[in-house]
C-alpha cells in the first residue's frame, strides 16, 4: 500500500481526510488554542509524504461552512482545483515544513451564504444587487453574481509551549467567468471585469476577517479563481494573488497565478502547445495500432508558469479477458517511459466494471508505478 501513497491526487486526499493516523506511525500530542481561549488536545502525524504537503491535525475539525461547495460551483473539476490550488498558492507564503493544515474555522456556512448573496437581498451580500423592476434574465445580463463561492484555510504553528495556533489564513474566491440566466441565456464576464470583482470583494472580506476576534494580526492570503463553464470537461484556475500582511487591512501587491489546465489531444495543432500535442497525437497512434477496438484517449495536462508540469490520460476501454489486459497494461507502461520521460504522467485505464489498472511516473524516473486492480 506505500506504493500508492507517491500518488499525488490521493495523497492529497488522505491529508485533507485526516487519515494519514491509518498507517501506524508515531504521533505526538499537543494543545490548540482557538480565540476562545479553550484548549483541547490535538495530535499531529510523523508522516509528511511530500515536501509540498501539509500535515493535518487530528481529530480533524470539518470546514465551518462545509458542503456549499457542491450547490455553488458547476463542476467536479472546479470543485477540486478551488481547494487544490488555493493549497499550491499557501505553500508559498505558509512553508509546510513548519505549518499544519486545518480547514477553514472562521467564515461559518451561514456568514458564507449571506456573503455570497446579492446585496438587494442581504446587506452582507457582495453581489450585486437587482434594481427595482429589473427581471432574473435581465439582471443576469447587467449585474451578473460576479462571486461563487468562498474556500478558507487555516494554517497552524508549533509554539515553544508545545502548543498550536493559528498563523495564517488563506482565503480563495471562485468567481463566474459565464452568466446564467433561468431562461438559459448566456453571458461572458469579461476578464478585466471578473479580476476587478474580485480584488474588490477580497478587499471587503479581509476587513471582515480582520474585525473577528482574534484575526486582527493574522497574516490573510487571497487567491481569485476564474470558474470555468457547466459542461467544460477541465477545471478553473487561480489567475491572481495578494497577500494582507500583519495588521493590514486589505490585500496588496497583486501577483499573476501563470496557470492552465489543456486537453489533449487539442483541437488546434498549431499554438503554445504544439509540440506537446504531436507527441500526445503519436502516443495515440502507437495505442490504436496495437489495440484496434480502443474507445478513446483523453489527456489533461497542467502547466504552471508556461511548463507542462503534470499529465493526467483517462483511457476507457473494452477487455475481452485478463491476460489480454494485462499486456495492454505492460504495453501502456513502456509508452509512458517512451513518450513522456520527464512530466509527472497519470494513466487510469478504466472498462465498464470500473477502474482496471493504475500507471504514475514520476518526472525523470525510469521505472513507474503500475497497479492492476484484483492483483
Amino acid at each position: 500500500m506505500k506504493r500508492l501513497f507517491v500518488i499525488p491526487g490521493l495523497a492529497t486526499i488522505l491529508l485533507l481526510g485526516g487519515c494519514v493516523p491509518s498507517l501506524g506511525t508515531e504521533k505526538e500530542e499537543v494543545i490548540q488554542e482557538n480565540e476562545e481561549s479553550i484548549e483541547e488536545t490535538v495530535i499531529i502525524p510523523d508522516v509528511q509524504l511530500k515536501d509540498e504537503f501539509y500535515k493535518t491535525l487530528i481529530p480533524f475539525k470539518k470546514s465551518a461552512s462545509r458542503g456549499l461547495i457542491v450547490s455553488n460551483l458547476y463542476t467536479k473539476y472546479d470543485m477540486q482545483e478551488a481547494e487544490e490550488g488555493l493549497l499550491r498558492i499557501s505553500t508559498q507564503h505558509f512553508d509546510p515544513e513548519n505549518h499544519f493544515f486545518q480547514e477553514g474555522q472562521h467564515i461559518d456556512k451561514e456568514t458564507a451564504r449571506s456573503w455570497l448573496s446579492r446585496s438587494s437581498a442581504d446587506k452582507a451580500g457582495l453581489n450585486p444587487p437587482i434594481k427595482k423592476g429589473m427581471s432574473e434574465d435581465k439582471a443576469s445580463e447587467e449585474a451578473p453574481n460576479y462571486l461563487a463561492h468562498i474556500v478558507e484555510q487555516n494554517y497552524l504553528v508549533m509554539t515553544d509551549e508545545n502548543k498550536v495556533r493559528l498563523a495564517g489564513i488563506s482565503v480563495g474566491l471562485a468567481l463566474n467567468s459565464i452568466s446564467y440566466s433561468r431562461s438559459g441565456k448566456q453571458t461572458k464576464i469579461p476578464d478585466n471585469v471578473i479580476e476587478q470583482q474580485g480584488m474588490k470583494a477580497a478587499e471587503e472580506i479581509v476587513k471582515r476577517l480582520r474585525a473577528q476576534e482574534g484575526l486582527a494580526d493574522i497574516p490573510i492570503v487571497v487567491g481569485l479563481f476564474k470558474q470555468e463553464s457547466r459542461n467544460s470537461i477541465v477545471p478553473g484556475t487561480y489567475f491572481a494573488k495578494a497577500v494582507a500582511g500583519k495588521g493590514q487591512s486589505a490585500p496588496a501587491g497583486w501577483k499573476e497565478v501563470v496557470e492552465k489546465y489543456v486537453v489533449f489531444p487539442a483541437s488546434s495543432s498549431t499554438g503554445e502547445y504544439r509540440d506537446m500535442n504531436t507527441t500526445f497525437d503519436n502516443f495515440k497512434q502507437d495505442i490504436d495500432a496495437y489495440f484496434p477496438s480502443f474507445v478513446n484517449v483523453i489527456g489533461t495536462g497542467f502547466y504552471k508558469d508556461g511548463n507542462l508540469k503534470s499529465l493526467e490520460i483517462e483511457m476507457p476501454i473494452q477487455f475481452f479477458g485478463t491476460s489480454e489486459m494485462i499486456g495492454f497494461t505492460q504495453f501502456m507502461t513502456g509508452l509512458i517511459i517512451k513518450f513522456f520521460p520527464n512530466v509527472h504522467t497519470e494513466v487510469s485505464i478504466t472498462s465498464v466494471n470500473g477502474p482496471e489498472a493504475l500507471i504514475v511516473k514520476e518526472a525523470g524516473d525510469e521505472e513507474p508505478f503500475v497497479h492492476i486492480y484484483g492483483y
